[in-house]
């Protein structure tokens, strides 16, 4: 039996680099667009006009990392607060996303169905293709926490796709293969030698 079980996703959580080094926790400053819906721990960020906002599509471009969480005042109270999610709230102006931009760090992902956020599975064959994403519901306001997952059965050599599957988690492997894989940003907007505006 699988320890421990995978029950939902999760969004991405940094483990390590590619190249071996530990995930020293790392991570950038951006402002967060007024305008941008929510945006939770573990969703995939682009930039746009300097500033970053939630991906939108499984086929993203400009994407410069992964959300950790944020900082604003707070409208009601004039509180600074640190949350591990964005609200999506326009009355807000002076946000700050904690972003994981390190082209070169690897992330785990739940495998999921398309559409759902039922887990799935893949196989070590997977590892050295590209994957999509399933973009989930959104997230939680509860936890804080990204539904972005992996779209089982994607698996592809197309340069299109967000993902590229370098691992496969054997601590959380069933009997019918494994529901988290470790991946790196495909396409990662500080290694895309078109510029994003």
């Amino acid at each position: 039996m699988a320890y421990p079980t995978v029950s939902a996703p999760y969004g991405l959580k940094p483990i390590n680099r590619i190249d071996g080094l530990p995930y020293a926790g790392a991570t950038r400053k951006f402002a967060i667009a007024n305008t941008a819906p929510a945006i939770y721990n573990g969703d995939l960020v682009q930039l746009s006009a300097g500033q970053v906002t939630r991906i939108t599509s499984a086929t993203p471009t400009g994407m410069v990392g992964v959300f950790l969480g944020c900082s604003y005042t707070n409208p009601t109270n004039k509180q600074l607060t640190f949350a591990q999610y964005w609200p999506g709230n326009p009355a807000i102006t002076d946000a700050q996303a904690i972003i994981v931009d390190d082209p070169m760090a690897a992330f785990k992902i739940v495998v999921t169905d398309a559409n759902s956020i039922v887990v799935n599975s893949t196989t070590i064959v997977s590892i050295g293709y590209n994957i999509s994403l399933d973009l989930g519901s959104g997230g939680s306001t509860a936890t804080g926490d990204s539904t972005i997952s992996a779209l089982a059965g994607s698996e592809d050599t197309s340069n299109l796709l967000a993902l590229r599957v370098i691992d496969v988690v054997p601590d959380t492997a069933t009997t019918t293969g494994y529901p988290e894989i470790i991946v790196k940003i495909n396409l990662h907007q500080y290694n895309n030698t078109t510029g994003v505006s």
